[in-house]
């Protein structure tokens, strides 16, 4: 097992990306803020869609922008940011993104409804988009959508998700994402995809990405830690989902899997009570209680 994991925290871009209410520009970057001082390792702070189809993330290069400026510069912690075609790599290049991440929906039908690409078209494309980002000096992390089943399709095979994950392996990308964007993945699934994975190369670094929608998720996370992951991108207050699968669900709660990985003696550094503070600022502000547990009920004091 890894003796250190890394936390992406997803919820100011995944987390926010389905809500009917916009969170102001000022109030996202305060909690970017508080996000940078808990101490997890990188944070994807939006993506760069049309404002139409989402508007939550409209003010994503506003944000980048700001944060590129000297005078707010984050220290300690990379900033990602989603893009899904060519235009929204050259925003993101344009306002400062230190991390790229883009995908590939193994579902045909779900990457049509996401990208307006089937699954070929969009593999060829990314490849060449993850290219040109690293010949301008940004990191990039490429992920494989629908890894775990669809909403749309059910069951996708696993040996379509590996060879994506080849595909991307063949052209040189090592940092691959595992997204389990309708929440259909159960721990003995995970166990044996990353199997496969990691027979395709050992050098790949995987994370994994997982949804509650059928209350797996931690468990998946422990399941992927077994296997030798390292990488989690989770969202604050359990919040998120993608606004183009059938049904939407919240991502699996940072405080809540940080919480685990500290009674497990990892990553006792994260600062727990600043997403705790940052969740109830989310109850307030969407006047609903959120997914998450231990904002609620607290941390657990360690033996």
């Amino acid at each position: 097992m890894p003796d250190k994991i890394f936390i992406h925290e997803v919820g100011m871009r995944d987390g926010l990306q389905v809500e009917k209410e916009t969170v102001p520009t000022e109030i996202k970057i305060k909690w970017i803020n508080e996000i940078a001082e808990s101490g997890v390792d990188i944070i994807q702070c939006g993506s760069f869609v049309h404002p139409v189809k989402v508007p939550a993330m409209a003010d994503t290069d506003k944000i980048f922008s700001h944060f590129s400026k000297p005078e707010n510069k984050l220290n300690d912690v990379i900033l990602s940011g989603l893009v899904l075609n060519e235009k929204g790599l050259e925003r993101g290049v344009a306002c400062g993104v230190e991390m790229f991440c883009m995908g590939v929906s193994a579902s045909d039908t779900h990457s049509r409804k996401n990208t307006g690409m089937g699954t070929d078209e969009a593999v060829e494309r990314i490849i060449n988009m993850a290219k040109t980002a690293v010949s301008s000096g940004k990191s990039i992390q490429v992920s494989v959508q629908s890894a775990f089943g669809c909403g749309f399709e059910g069951k996708i095979p696993e040996e379509k998700v590996l060879g994506i994950i080849s595909e991307y392996a063949d052209a040189g990308i090592e940092n691959i994402s595992l997204a389990d964007t309708a929440g259909h993945a159960y721990p003995v699934q995970v166990e044996s995809m990353i199997s496969g994975v990691h027979k395709i190369n050992t050098k790949l670094k995987i994370s994994c990405h997982f949804h509650e929608t059928y209350g797996l998720g931690i468990a998946n996370c422990y399941a992927a830690y077994k296997m030798g992951v390292k990488y989690f991108e989770t969202a604050f207050a359990g919040l998120g989902g993608c606004p183009f699968t059938a049904k939407a669900s919240g991502n699996v709660c940072t405080e809540d899997l940080v919480n685990m990985f500290q009674r497990m003696g990892l990553r006792n550094d994260i600062k727990t009570e600043k997403f705790i503070d940052i969740s109830k600022e989310a109850e307030e502000f969407f006047k609903r209680e959120m997914p998450g547990k231990v904002y609620r009920m607290g941390v657990l004091a360690q033996d």
